[in-house]
């Protein structure tokens, strides 16, 4: 399917909630105007994963947004979500295809420019590269890549490119002008007192004087 990220890619990771309830912070960042939204939880269960699955999938749905699985096709299709987002050290894309039904997503993290190449003869709908900057949501974080390789990623895929890792409101602008179509966001909103107020506040930058619309 020709799949296009809106600019900004959100992913609610379980584990900076910080105690505050998933359907309330998702709903906070659907009423910014977020219109796609990654659940990841590294560390729950199957069960819990499936759980918040079944819960986000019917409100993204309701507003009109995307929800994407990381990780797991298995959760993806068992939830009915819109599509799945795959790690190096997940199923290959092939096999995910394979797995969900027709015209789901899916997308590929990359860290280098030779995942990069093989993404592109993949049939993921879209990549993501990075970390673009320095960040700590991972455990064990990759190198950031910096925006000179985000450049050379642009090169090399007319795939949508999504850039990630450490992408704060300052320099959103910087890594779009680099050549990403879309931008994925973690700690910048999860970290927020009001999440949907920064999810705002990133859509106004990346929506700056542009006519393209916020929506899928």
């Amino acid at each position: 399917m020709d799949f296009i990220p809106p600019r900004l890619y959100v992913i609610v990771d379980a584990g900076q909630l910080a105690n505050r309830p998933l359907a309330d912070v998702t709903e906070s960042l659907l009423g910014a105007g977020v219109r796609l939204v990654q659940y990841r939880n590294k560390r729950g269960s199957s069960r819990e994963i499936f759980d918040a699955g079944q819960q986000l999938a019917p409100q993204i749905r309701r507003a009109g947004g995307v929800f994407v699985m990381n990780d797991r096709a298995d959760v993806a299709l068992a939830t009915e979500a819109d599509g799945v987002h795959l790690g190096q050290d997940d199923l290959p894309v092939e096999l995910a295809r394979a797995v969900l039904p027709p015209r789901k997503i899916i997308g590929i993290s990359t860290h280098s420019l030779a995942q990069v190449e093989e993404a592109d003869r993949s049939s993921a709908d879209y990549i993501a590269f990075g970390p673009i900057f320095e960040t700590r949501t991972k455990d064990q974080p990759d190198h950031a890549v910096g925006l000179a390789a985000l450049a050379e990623a642009r090169k090399i895929t007319r795939k949508p490119l999504v850039a990630i890792g450490g992408v704060t409101l300052e320099r959103a602008r910087s890594v779009l002008d680099s050549g990403a179509d879309s931008i994925a966001v973690i700690s910048a909103l999860m970290t927020a007192h009001d999440p949907g107020e920064r999810a705002r506040q990133f859509l106004g930058i990346l929506y700056k004087d542009r006519t393209e619309s916020m929506q899928v």
